[in-house]
């Protein structure tokens, strides 16, 4: 947003912000004369401030002789005049220390979402891959009483998952066997979405012994990794530290803060949120009612996509009130999706 602010405005504004994040208070004439570093009258300054005000960028509260920004004034900050604090080296190891490469998928995103919200006392947030975006290490095949037949899947992102399944006929241990060892060979290291089309294909070309180990590799194969692509009880977004909000000062009215919880149990439109930001170049702000929900209105979100090996696996981020400390938190939210990304790591290794 440029609103051709002259130099003074520009200062008088960053001093208005940065002093309001701080202490929470409206901030005077006098605030600003003696923080801002101008030569100028307290008359002068209250001039700009009138101008600021008029242009929708700061607001007078109640009969208060101060002024607080709005969500324009906080939009102009975080876009032109925000001096950013790039993390510390001490907290950038301690993030990696707490985010190891190889650990489990969901291990690495529950641990996302708690440091998120203990470094920025905010709410954390991240979502969820989809399971059909890791490739696959190595299948086994259980059967148990009936049709039914145990899943164990290893994806190469370290995550083991079991599904139990009820193909069309009863499969032997033998054929069992062979199938799973076939797709171990031939597809280990591969993409979900992959498999099954590549299995079609061979079993359109291929009209000789094989075809009946195909028929089997199919059909079990599209029961188990299509189980394990969307399973019904995963989770689409991981949210942590929800309670901290209730003791700000900024979110302290207690129908806001019913809506904002109730949005947090629904989740969906959050998710949908973040999942425009999935293919955005570093970090998204979203500052009251750019977010496009009602309950976010006195809050602004904080995101960065992160992913590993060049595909974008999900987004996380912070959600806080509009009052929050940018230069801390956007760095923080950009080193911790990289950090994550490092972690993830989905390779194709060998089974």
């Amino acid at each position: 947003m440029d609103l051709s602010l002259d130099p003074r405005a520009r200062r008088l504004l960053r001093t208005l912000i940065s002093q309001h994040i701080r202490d929470g208070e409206p901030v005077g004439s006098r605030t600003l004369a003696k923080r801002s570093g101008l030569d100028v009258s307290p008359a002068t300054i209250r001039n700009i401030m009138a101008d600021l005000e008029e242009i929708g960028l700061v607001s007078a509260p109640h009969t208060s002789a101060g002024r607080v920004p709005t969500a324009q004034g906080y939009r102009v900050f975080v876009d032109s005049l925000l001096q950013m604090k790039p993390l510390q080296d001490a907290e950038v190891m301690q993030l990696r220390a707490q985010l190891p490469a190889g650990a489990g998928t969901q291990a690495l995103l529950s641990n996302t979402s708690e440091l998120l919200s203990a470094m920025s006392q905010f709410v954390g947030v991240v979502t969820v891959p989809q399971r059909s975006q890791f490739a696959f290490r190595h299948i086994d095949f259980v059967p148990l009483d009936g049709q039914r037949i145990l899943v164990i899947l290893v994806f190469t992102d370290n995550e083991v998952q079991n599904r139990i399944i009820s193909p069309r006929r009863t499969y032997t241990p033998s054929e069992l066997e062979q199938t799973a060892n076939y797709l171990n060979a031939h597809f280990a290291g591969r993409p979900l979405a992959e498999i099954r089309a590549a299995l079609m294909r061979d079993l359109r070309d291929t009209r000789s012994e094989m075809e009946r180990l195909l028929s089997a590799a199919v059909e079990l194969s599209e029961q188990a990794l299509g189980a394990a692509a969307s399973p019904a009880s995963a989770e689409d977004m991981l949210l942590a530290g929800q309670t901290r909000l209730m003791g700000l000062q900024d979110l302290s009215d207690l129908d806001r803060l019913r809506d904002l919880f109730e949005a947090f149990a629904r989740k969906r439109e959050i998710l949908q949120l973040l999942d425009r930001t999935l293919q955005a170049q570093g970090v998204r702000v979203f500052i009251g009612e750019e977010t496009g929900l009602a309950p976010l209105d006195a809050c602004t979100v904080v995101t960065a996509p992160y992913g590993a090996n060049g595909k974008v696996l999900g987004v996380l981020g912070v959600i806080g009130p509009t009052r929050m400390a940018y230069e801390r938190v956007i760095p923080m939210v950009q080193a911790t999706a990289d950090l994550l990304g490092a972690a993830l790591n989905p390779e194709p290794s060998a089974p």
